[in-house]
C-alpha cells in the first residue's frame, strides 16, 4: 500500500492550471471534464489545521480526468517534468492499460505534461507514449527526451485557456484519420 505525506503537492500548479481550463471549456460548452479525486485513507491529521498530514492510497489511481468533448468519451492524465528528460517510471503499467482499454472503447486518452523549466506543455498522445514504453520494455532508454516529442503537439496558450489541451485533441483526430 503505498502512503501520502503533505510534500505531495507537487504538480498542484499544473493541476490548478487544467482545473481553471475545464472551468472555462464548460463554462462555453465545449466539453465537460471531472477531476477523479483520489481515494485515500488518513493516518495523521494536523490537530490545529485539520490538514491530512500522512494518508494511505486506497487503490492504484488510473487517470487524473474524465469526461466527454462534444460527445467524444477523454481521460488523460497529467504529469510535470523538470528537465528535458521525462522519466517513464513516472507513469504506471496499470494507467496505460486503462487508457487502452479506454481507446478500445471509442474514446481518447493522453498524458498532458508540463516542462516546467521551459514553461511548455505538451500533449501527449497515448500512441507515442506507447512507442516509447514499448522501447523500454525492450532494453532501451527507460525515458524520453523533449527532442524526440512532436512539435505539432505542443500546447500555445491562447484565448484566456491556460492549457488549450482541446487543440491537442483536435490534432490527435486528425492524426488517426
Amino acid at each position: 500500500m503505498a502512503t501520502w505525506n503533505s510534500r505531495g503537492l507537487r504538480g498542484s500548479s499544473l493541476e490548478e492550471f487544467i482545473n481553471l481550463t475545464n472551468e472555462k471549456y464548460a463554462q462555453e460548452n465545449l466539453a465537460l471534464i471531472q477531476k477523479i479525486p483520489t481515494p485515500i485513507t488518513p493516518i495523521n491529521i494536523d490537530k490545529n489545521t485539520r490538514h491530512i498530514t500522512l494518508a494511505y492510497f486506497d487503490q492504484k489511481s488510473t487517470v487524473d480526468y474524465i469526461g466527454a468533448v462534444q460527445g467524444i468519451p477523454v481521460c488523460f492524465d497529467a504529469k510535470e517534468c523538470h528537465t528535458d528528460t521525462f522519466p517513464l517510471a513516472n507513469i504506471h503499467k496499470h494507467q496505460v492499460t486503462f487508457m487502452e482499454q479506454f481507446e478500445k472503447q471509442g474514446g481518447i486518452a493522453f498524458f498532458l505534461i508540463a516542462f516546467t523549466a521551459r514553461e511548455e506543455y505538451y500533449y501527449l498522445r497515448l500512441c507515442v507514449l506507447k512507442k516509447f514504453w514499448n522501447r523500454a520494455e525492450s532494453g532501451g532508454r527507460k525515458s524520453f527526451r523533449y527532442e524526440e516529442l512532436e512539435p505539432d503537439f505542443f500546447l500555445a496558450v491562447r484565448n484566456s485557456f491556460l492549457i488549450p489541451y482541446l487543440d491537442g485533441i483536435q490534432k490527435d483526430l486528425d492524426a488517426r484519420d
